[in-house]
């Protein structure tokens, strides 16, 4: 059962303005990723559903969390259909993040009141997806589907949507700013974030400064005047 309530998914995105998103086969590494998220700042964090099992290490993290870190929320990836939704709801899975737009795994989760962040990359998409009660919009492959510049064309004529890129945002102030200042509420950032070197090498301090540098990156493109154009 998810420990936080939808609107407080909601809210944490929004004002954190950064997801960091990992996936890992090794549960000890992984409370080790987490934690180094948690000392940069980060209340949230999700975990990439990916290979068999993936799973039982999301079960034991979430222990984990819910143990040693109460005040982070942790959510799941790379979820495409209900059954997948509904296992990791059932593992304590606080919020749903998906690549595509899926009907019953929206269903799934308004049932159980679990925020749903579904991938889009049309405009169409977009307002199906907010039919489905989806209150944050996953943009992905974000850099792929026109990165800043999408979010700015789509707000124009929908400017309520609350976007989340995912995909093309680096870990620089440049992107990180100009994502921010088109409009993204909030920034999913996986391998560039919690990168394999990193991980590889046990720097989990490094991990803790990018996340750092990218929620005090966050926070100044919100209150930088946005360019002439």
């Amino acid at each position: 059962m998810a420990r936080f309530a939808k609107y407080q998914i909601v809210s944490i995105i929004v004002d954190s303005g950064l997801i960091p998103i990992f996936y890992q086969k090794d549960l000890e590494v992984s409370k080790k990723i987490v934690q180094a998220c948690v000392d940069g700042g980060s209340g949230i964090v999700e975990f990439t559903n990916r290979g068999d099992l993936a799973y039982e290490v999301f079960v034991g993290l979430a222990k984990w969390c819910a143990d040693n870190v109460p005040q982070v929320a942790l959510g799941v990836g790379s979820v495409i259909d209900s059954g997948t939704a509904a296992l990791y709801i059932n593992s304590g899975a606080n919020f749903i993040v998906s690549p595509v737009v899926n009907a019953e795994v929206a269903k799934i989760c308004n049932r159980r009141q679990v925020a749903y962040l579904p991938g889009c990359g049309t405009v169409s998409e977009i307002s199906f997806a907010e039919e489905l009660g989806a209150e944050l919009i996953k943009i992905f492959p974000g850099g792929e589907m026109g990165g800043p510049k999408f979010i700015k064309s789509v707000l124009g004529p929908m400017p309520w949507v609350k976007i989340v890129p995912t995909g093309g945002v680096d870990t620089t102030w440049e992107s990180v700013s100009a994502w921010i200042q088109a409009g993204a509420v909030s920034l999913g950032m996986g391998s560039k974030l919690i990168s394999k070197d990193l991980v590889a090498a046990g720097n989990y301090n490094g991990i803790r400064k990018k996340v750092e540098d990218c929620l005090g990156w966050v926070k100044k493109a919100r209150n930088t005047a946005l360019p002439c154009s």
